[in-house]
């Protein structure tokens, strides 16, 4: 098991930034959580989850229009946004991705199948960029509330890729952390068969 240190970093102590320092995210950093990130799995090692490391202020001010208007001033500050996608096509790297098997048609067949899938291993591998972020001492700050249409029409036009959500990535400021918030005990979430 790791150890306490370790699981304060990445889940028992660690917050949802709404405030940001100065301090900046370099490419560097942004690279190794994506290396991170990556070796996390995903069904038939399909990989869907597209990123868009938003970190110049022309990037943010393509994002701005799309935001909500709670979101708008954290991320405008945030030294990083990352947009989370899927494609909706990732069944076309399965070949390079899988390649012991023809996992390709197994979703080009059923495209109720390929949606599903790439929803949910996409979802699967933001939570994985958060906790990789985490690892690599710095702070998130994911986000929903945001026009999907506007971001993809920004970023994605003329894509298979689909936005899923954002995340703000960075040093945060401790005096923007709300006090934390209530959990579902066991009980209430669980249920042993």
């Amino acid at each position: 098991m790791i150890d306490a240190a370790a699981l304060d970093a990445l889940f028992l102590t660690a917050r949802t930034q709404n405030k940001w320092t100065s301090e900046p995210v370099t490419e560097a950093e942004i690279r190794r959580v994506y290396d991170i990130l990556r070796q996390g799995p995903t069904s038939a090692n399909s990989s869907p989850a597209r990123f868009v490391f938003i970190t110049t202020p022309e990037g943010k001010e393509k994002l701005r229009p799309a935001l909500s208007s709670g979101n708008l001033e954290k991320t405008m500050a945030a030294p990083v946004t990352a947009i989370v996608a899927v494609d909706m096509e990732f069944y076309e790297k399965l070949p390079q991705l899988f390649p012991h098997d023809d996992a390709r048609s197994w979703f080009t067949s059923s495209k109720a199948l390929a949606d599903e899938t790439a929803f949910r291993n996409g979802t699967l591998q933001g939570a994985y960029l958060m906790i990789a972020a985490r690892a690599c001492g710095l702070d998130v700050g994911a986000m929903s509330g945001f026009d999907k249409a506007k971001v993809d029409e920004a970023f994605f036009a003329g894509t298979s890729i689909k936005s899923n959500f954002l995340c703000n990535i960075g040093h945060g400021d401790p005096s923007g952390v709300y006090p934390k918030l209530p959990r579902l005990s066991f009980e209430e979430a669980c249920t042993l068969a």
